[in-house]
């Protein structure tokens, strides 16, 4: 109901930017990372972390969540090309150390709760990198097709295992926390992620945990132990070096047509604004051509215009 609820909030805007139609003409590679998104963010980690939430307390789990930053870490440095250095490492280490800290506070069922939990993370630390490297399409229509078909299948799945047992008044509250909670905070996520990059989206994302240990404990009445401080303090101080990693070095850009959050001033955003008087200096987003191949050296983020191997790394 809650992926429902961001379909339903955002299908207005897919259809006035006629988002439906430029998904249908997406090319074969963008229709697999979508494809991927849905699978593995959409259905395979909410899943997986249901049924580990029915195992440990939901304090635990919302700090064990930290760990979607790690594997969106790993699977960016060696798969999807979204550099992290020395320091990067070191705060992904840091944040390994508090999840396996807080998996061992509960016994066994903490353990294999901690494991169902780690599933969840690696299924979303996949559709992270999926997510942001989609350039034919908004962050609006991305998450309205991932919402849609997440929900139809969790829906099902949910109705096969047991029987639909909310009231009219639930299910609507549950599409309106579904349409703030997984619409607008998705499309949000993506833009970030675009701009720069899946690893660093996620470090900004981390805070998630650190509102869901708060919210155990003021409205479900879960106590807050020591192990869990410490742990909490442990990330805080692991997502220090990860905001301080940065890269400098030659590269290039090829000429091509695709749709993301950006700005003017970059070296490679000087196209003219039609039908807008919105100062190009703003973040915006639009359908917008990179006409000439471009060579340069400036600092940059694994954006959705850098992701590309460092010789140096």
């Amino acid at each position: 109901m809650l992926y429902l609820g961001a379909a339903l909030i955002l299908l207005p805007r897919v259809i006035s930017v006629g988002g439906l139609k430029k998904t249908i003409e997406m090319t074969v590679e963008n229709r697999l990372r979508l494809l991927g998104a849905i699978l593995f963010g959409g259905v395979g980690g909410p899943v997986a972390l249901l049924f580990g939430l029915k195992l440990a307390s939901a304090s635990s789990v919302s700090m064990w969540l930290n760990l979607e930053l790690v594997f969106t870490a790993i699977l960016g440095h060696f798969i999807f090309k979204d550099y992290l250095g020395k320091l990067g490492w070191l705060g992904s280490f840091g944040a390994v150390g508090a999840a396996v800290a807080l998996s061992w506070q509960g016994g066994p069922a903490g353990i294999r709760a901690g494991l169902l939990v780690a599933l969840a993370c690696l299924f979303w630390g996949l559709d992270n990198h999926f997510t942001a490297l989609i350039d034919e399409i908004s962050p609006q229509t991305n998450t309205f097709f991932k919402g849609i078909f997440a929900g139809t299948i969790n829906l099902t799945i949910g109705l096969f295992l047991s029987s639909y047992g909310a009231g009219i008044g639930q299910t609507l509250f549950a599409l309106v926390l579904g349409s703030l909670s997984y619409g607008v905070s998705i499309v949000l996520y993506i833009s970030s992620a675009q701009g720069i990059g899946a690893t660093r989206a996620q470090i900004i994302f981390a805070s998630a945990p650190f509102f869901g240990v708060g919210a155990s404990v003021m409205i479900l009445g879960e106590a807050l132990s020591i192990i869990q401080i410490s742990a909490g303090v442990l990330l805080v101080l692991s997502l220090i070096p990860l905001l301080l990693d940065s890269h400098l070095h030659q590269h290039y850009h090829k000429t091509l047509i695709h749709e993301h959050l950006h700005r003017h001033g970059e070296g490679h955003h000087e196209h003219v604004h039609v039908r807008t008087s919105l100062p190009g200096w703003l973040p915006h987003s639009h359908e917008h051509e990179h006409e000439e191949e471009i060579e340069h050296n400036h600092p940059h983020l694994p954006d959705i215009h850098h992701r590309h191997t460092h010789e140096n790394s």
